[in-house]
Order: structure tokens, then C-alpha cells, then sequence
């Protein structure tokens, strides 16, 4: 599922978690450290997918409340299977379109959306509008370009072996929001006041060639998109490919690789 507000194809939860959710869960921790959490909060996660940042503001702290939401009814469907706790509420609704009162949130939030929202801009001025005065607003982004090895190895190997993989990368890599300085620069554009961004960094750790392959023959996400479209000797091709970049010479087994994410976080003005 694509639509207006989204660019990511979505259609499935436990596909998600295999792509991404495993990680979202990892970057949740550092991105928190950050952007900060506080006892009593009625808190919104913005493009929350399965639910890993609610999750881990109410392990952190006693946020009064926390609201989830998602375009993609399937992720919102399994964060709702897997939720526990009384405090957090998921719900499908649009970034761009948020249905909430204006200053209505203690804290606002967005892990892993913003770069799949080609108007980005219109999601942030979203996240203000429902921020009350004097909040914090954060959000945080792959450094999809500089900092995201696992992604770029299969990216980078596709884009050797077929032109139209060419652009599929160039889409892929130079998406809104994704560039140093260019969160920072929204936030202060929508008039948030102390406005900081920095680099989080976390490791994807994979058991094996099969554990890094196996997210790309599902449905979700941009690899799985671009490898759907694929005939099956050039399916092959790619994948023998893209297994002799994992091993690098050396038997199968565990890989560790860097993942680095931008984020940013502001104050609500009055």
C-alpha cells in the first residue's frame, strides 16, 4: 500500500518486522536519549508502524498517555495485537492529517516516517499544530545515504547489475529529510525554537546470509518493491550477487553493520 502521504509499500506487519521493526526497536533507544521523555505526558508517535517507540516510552518512564499512528493498517493492526499496556492507544490516520485537537500532546514524536512523506513539509507543520506551547518535537531519519550499509549493499550491487536499479537508488538515497542538516533546517522553518539535530548510531546484527536476505522476498519496503519486478534469472543473478558483498570472501555467518540515523528535536513556540 502507497498513497499520497506515504511512499513506502506497506502490507503487512510481521513482513514489517522482518524489514524494519526489528531495528525501529533498537534506534527507539538512542532516539528517546535524545529527544527525552518525562513522567505525566500525553505523548503521540507519528508514523509509529508496530508500535516499537510507544513501546519504549512507557517502559521508560510513567507517560500518561501515548497515541500511535500509522497510515498502514496492517502495522497498526499487529501493534495492536502485541500491546499490553492500557496507556498506549493505536490508530490509523494520516501524518498529514493528524486528527487530534490543536495543543493537544506533551510530546511529539516520529521514528522512521518522515523521508517517506513527500510532503514532508506539510507532517511537520502537522506535529506543531498539535504540540502544546513549549514541548518537545522530534523525529529521526536514516542517514539513507552516508550511514545505512546494509541498505546501500543491496542497493549498490543492484545498480551494477541493472540500469533501472540506477534510479531505484537514486530514489532511494536522496529522499526528503535525509540530508545532513536538512531536518534541522525544517524544524526551524516551521518555527520551532531550540532546535537541535544530531547522528544516532545503532549495529543491525544478521545470523547469516539467509537472515539478510530473506526481508527482500517479502512485500515491504523499497528493496522488496524494486525485487518484485524482477524476472527470475535476474532474480538469481542478483541474489548470487549480493551473497558474494555479504560473505566477502569468508564463510556464512553473522555480519554486523552500522546503521546511522539523523535526528532532530525542537520546542513548540507560544
Amino acid at each position: 500500500m502507497t498513497t499520497a502521504s506515504s511512499t513506502f509499500v506497506a502490507s503487512d506487519g510481521d513482513g514489517y518486522e522482518r524489514v524494519m521493526g526489528r531495528w525501529s526497536r533498537l534506534l527507539a533507544l538512542p532516539f528517546l536519549d535524545f529527544a527525552g521523555t518525562a513522567d505525566g505526558e500525553r505523548v503521540l508517535d507519528v508514523g509509529c508502524g508496530t508500535g516499537h517507540l510507544a513501546f519504549a516510552v512507557t517502559r521508560r518512564t510513567g507517560a500518561g498517555e501515548v497515541r500511535g499512528v500509522d497510515l498502514a493498517e496492517p502495522y497498526i493492526a499487529h501493534a495492536r495485537r502485541h500491546n499490553q499496556d492500557p496507556r498506549i492507544v493505536f490508530d490509523v490516520a494520516d501524518a498529514c492529517a493528524l486528527p487530534f485537537a490543536d495543543r493537544s500532546f506533551d510530546r511529539v514524536l516520529s521514528l522512521l516516517l518522515l523521508h517517506f512523506v513527500p510532503d514532508a513539509g506539510k507532517a511537520i507543520a502537522e506535529m506543531r499544530r498539535v504540540a502544546k506551547p513549549g514541548s518537545v518535537v522530534g523525529a529521526a531519519v536514516w542517514d539513507a545515504r552516508g550511514g545505512f550499509v546494509s541498505n546501500r549493499l543491496f542497493f549498490d550491487t543492484a545498480a551494477a547489475l541493472d540500469p533501472a536499479a540506477r534510479e531505484r537508488r537514486a530514489r532511494n538515497y536522496t529522499r526528503p529529510m535525509t540530508r545532513p542538516g536538512e531536518l534541522a533546517k525544517a524544524w526551524r522553518d516551521a518555527g520551532f525554537k531550540a532546535v537541535e539535530e544530531t547522528s544516532l548510531a545503532i549495529r543491525m546484527e544478521f545470523a547469516n546470509f539467509a537472515d539478510y536476505w530473506a526481508p527482500f522476498e517479502g512485500k515491504e519496503g523499497p528493496a522488496a518493491e524494486y525485487l518484485a519486478t524482477l524476472a527470475p534469472d535476474q532474480h538469481a543473478r542478483l541474489r548470487e550477487a549480493v551473497e558474494s558483498a555479504y560473505l566477502d570472501g569468508e564463510a556464512d555467518g553473522e555480519r554486523s553493520y552500522a546503521a546511522l540515523a539523523w535526528a532532530v528535536k525542537g520546542k513548540a513556540p507560544a
